[in-house]
C-alpha cells in the first residue's frame, strides 16, 4: 500500500513539473500587426530599400499582419499579402516546437527549419535553409530569426539572413490587436 502511494505521489510531482516547464514557455499566439515606425532595417545601405518598395517592404519575410497560432509542439504562421499584381495570397507556415526539422513547401522551393527555445523559454530561435534555382544555379539561404515578447502586447523579430548579395539584418516589431 505505502509503495502505491509513494508512486502515485512520484507520478503527481512530475506530471506538475512537466506541465510547469511547457506552460512556461512564451505563446505567440494572437494576431499580429506591424509597427512600421518601431522596426528596423540593419542591413548594409547598398541593399537597402525604402520601406513599401520590392523585397524592402517585406522586410526579410516581414511586414504585413499576420496570425501566429500556437500550441504544445506547432507554432502556425499565416500570412496574407498583396503582391505586386494586386493578388491577395494566403501562406500558412508550420514549425513544430521541439527541436526537430520542419519542412514547409512554397513556390520558391522547400525551407528546412528548426525551432528552439530559450533555456528559460522566453525567446524562440528558428533557423531555416531553403534551397532554391536562380538562373540556372543552385543557391541556398538561411536564416535565423529570434522571436521574444518585449511586453504582453508587443512582438519583436529579430531576423539574420545570408544571401548571395551577403548577410541582411532587420528587427520586425508587431502590436497584438
Amino acid at each position: 500500500m505505502k509503495r502505491s502511494i509513494v508512486a502515485l505521489m512520484v507520478t503527481m510531482i512530475l506530471t506538475t513539473v512537466c506541465t510547469f516547464a511547457q506552460g512556461s514557455k512564451t505563446n505567440f499566439s494572437g494576431s499580429w500587426a506591424f509597427d512600421t515606425e518601431k522596426s528596423q532595417a540593419v542591413q548594409p545601405a547598398a541593399q537597402m530599400q525604402p520601406q513599401g518598395q520590392g523585397q524592402g517592404q517585406r522586410g526579410g519575410g516581414f511586414a504585413g499582419d499576420f496570425v501566429a497560432k500556437q500550441d504544445a509542439n506547432l507554432l502556425t504562421v499565416e500570412r496574407t499579402r498583396t503582391n505586386r499584381d494586386g493578388e491577395v495570397t494566403t501562406t500558412s507556415t508550420k514549425y513544430t516546437l521541439d527541436g526537430k526539422e520542419s519542412v514547409n513547401t512554397t513556390a520558391r522551393g522547400d525551407s528546412k527549419s528548426v525551432a528552439t527555445w530559450s533555456s528559460d523559454g522566453k525567446t524562440l530561435t528558428i533557423k531555416t535553409s531553403r534551397t532554391m534555382d536562380m538562373n540556372g544555379e543552385s543557391v541556398t539561404m538561411n536564416s535565423t530569426e529570434v522571436w521574444s515578447l518585449t511586453d504582453s502586447k508587443t512582438l519583436s523579430i529579430t531576423s539574420t539572413m545570408t544571401t548571395p548579395n551577403g548577410e541582411r539584418k532587420s528587427t520586425a516589431v508587431y502590436n497584438k490587436k
